[in-house]
């Protein structure tokens, strides 16, 4: 490629509109670029802070430790962390208003989880949104400016008497350029975006069969509670 349609040429002797268009996609690319990051390292931090969590929840810790640890490390605990957290403050709340209901306690201590399941995957999903845009939206934006760019090179065309393609080349190959941005900034996004739904697809059944095994494990220690009170009682 000589000099004359060098890329940087041929943004230079675009038309108005296309440049525009280029630089629209050029600022969502490095928007994207920039989630796409982003996202990278905070679904690590994630998986890390998991993985932590699950290996000390195994190792035979009391409950009541994880929980004093978890409040105290709030600002800095995994999600998993948090999901456990809010189940045992729900449950210790409503043994603490003498209920004793093992159904009751364990919906109590399933819906705090559950809730707060919820706000852990609307954080990990978030800038997902935006991704997918870039990847479905940049293309056609992309080839906007390339129809614009070749109805204008026709346009400007029209008034010659005599057209080559030396004369037609110059103005196409500026339209094209747009089009080109736009797969630019829409394939990373695509690619990022089918990456990040499938990784939080596993963080999501991980978290949700923790939520069960918890539950699991209360239940157990409820029913040793209520043979103890029954022995007790007897």
């Amino acid at each position: 490629m000589n000099q004359d349609l060098s890329i940087i040429q041929l943004v230079l002797h675009a038309s108005f509109v296309v440049q525009l268009v280029m630089l629209l996609l050029l600022a969502v690319s490095i928007a994207s670029w920039a989630a796409i990051f982003r996202k990278l390292r905070s679904l690590k931090q994630v998986k890390q802070l998991n993985d932590d969590f699950e290996r000390e929840f195994w190792s035979g810790t009391s409950l009541n430790d994880l929980f004093s640890a978890a409040t105290q490390n709030a600002r800095t605990a995994g999600p998993m962390e948090r999901i456990f957290a809010s189940g045992m403050r729900e449950y210790q709340k409503l043994r603490e208003r003498r209920i004793q209901d093992a159904g009751t306690l364990l919906d109590g201590a399933r819906r705090a989880m559950r809730a707060s399941f919820q706000r852990e995957m609307d954080e990990a999903e978030s800038n997902l949104s935006f991704l997918a845009s870039v990847g479905s939206v940049s293309p056609y934006v992309g080839l906007f400016g390339t129809v614009w760019g070749i109805m204008h090179a026709f346009t400007g065309l029209a008034s010659l008497q005599q057209v080559t393609l030396a004369t037609v080349a110059p103005g196409i190959a500026e339209a094209l350029v747009a089009t080109a941005l736009g797969l630019f900034a829409a394939i990373p996004a695509v690619i990022a975006y089918n990456r990040f739904a499938r990784d939080i697809d596993r963080i999501a059944n991980k978290q949700e069969t923790f939520i069960e095994e918890f539950s699991n494990i209360l239940q157990r220690n409820l029913g040793v509670h209520s043979q103890s009170a029954t022995a007790t009682g007897h």
